[in-house]
């Protein structure tokens, strides 16, 4: 009943090992440069003070002489809110496009599966590289800080890595809805990492402003890597939103997808 599923999870494998390999790579040379920044923390002060408050809101760089909100800021804030959620609107583009425009879907479509079962196990695919990411990568942060004399809160890492599924959930969702209502995975694909980069600048400009309200409308309002792991503070019900509009997008791409002509 999983053969869909099963066959997109090892197709998957390869890359998601590749993503962990750059992804620790990149986070060790990284964490490598906090001693330099911590040293000159007066410096860094200053210059935090001369910027907008929608950035230091947005960012939580008022803290970055910590190693907390250093990775909260280097790590967290531009590879998992932005660069993850933009790599995984770009793989969920591609589920059902990928497949209309290469001419699999008609030998898919005509063994015995249903519309929505093809679209349900395509998207939970993604569940590999993004539950695998967020099981490895709490332990290779956790090292790389060890390794430069520095400590930080285990529980907050890995709270921070459990609450991030959701956010890349939605994300994925938001490719994927995309990808049912085009025939080329480029145009989806494109779509989805133009509508992921607008509601992450959405959320960083209207933030301590008169439209903050605007920011409801933004995933990444409801994932705050810098609210977990500077003030340890975990918005439980920001992440039941984001796991609600991931259902809700793959259900509406189950239904749009069984009602459209391919």
């Amino acid at each position: 009943m999983t053969d869909i599923l099963k066959y997109e999870a090892r197709q998957r494998s390869r890359g998601t090992l590749t993503l962990i390999v750059v992804l620790s790579f990149y986070l060790y040379v990284l964490v490598y440069m906090f001693p330099t920044i911590a040293s000159v923390g007066d410096a860094f002060d200053e210059y935090v003070q001369a910027l907008p408050d929608a950035i230091v809101a947005s960012f939580g760089v008022e803290a970055i002489t910590t190693i907390e909100g250093f990775l909260s800021v280097e790590v967290y804030q531009f590879i998992w809110v932005l660069m993850m959620g933009l790599y995984f609107a770009y793989l969920g583009g591609d589920l059902v496009a990928g497949e209309i425009e290469s001419g699999r879907i008609d030998l898919i479509l005509a063994t015995p599966v249903s519309r929505k079962r093809f679209i349900v196990e395509k998207y939970l695919s993604l569940l590999v590289p993004i539950v695998a990411i967020n099981l490895v990568m709490p332990v290779v942060v956790l090292a790389a800080v060890i390794s430069i004399g520095e400590a930080m809160s285990l529980v907050d890492l890995v709270v921070l890595h459990a609450f991030s599924i959701p956010y890349l959930l939605l994300t994925a969702a938001i490719g994927l809805v995309l990808s049912v209502l085009f025939d080329r995975s480029d145009i989806p694909q494109r779509a989805g990492l133009g509508i992921i980069f607008a509601l992450f600048t959405l959320e960083s400009v209207t933030a301590n402003s008169d439209f903050e309200w605007l920011g409801l409308f933004s995933p990444t309002h409801y994932f705050d890597p810098t609210e977990i792991l500077v003030n340890s503070e975990y918005d439980v019900a920001g992440a039941l939103i984001l796991l609600a509009a991931a259902g809700t997008l793959l259900i509406a791409a189950a239904e749009w997808f069984r009602r459209r002509d391919v």
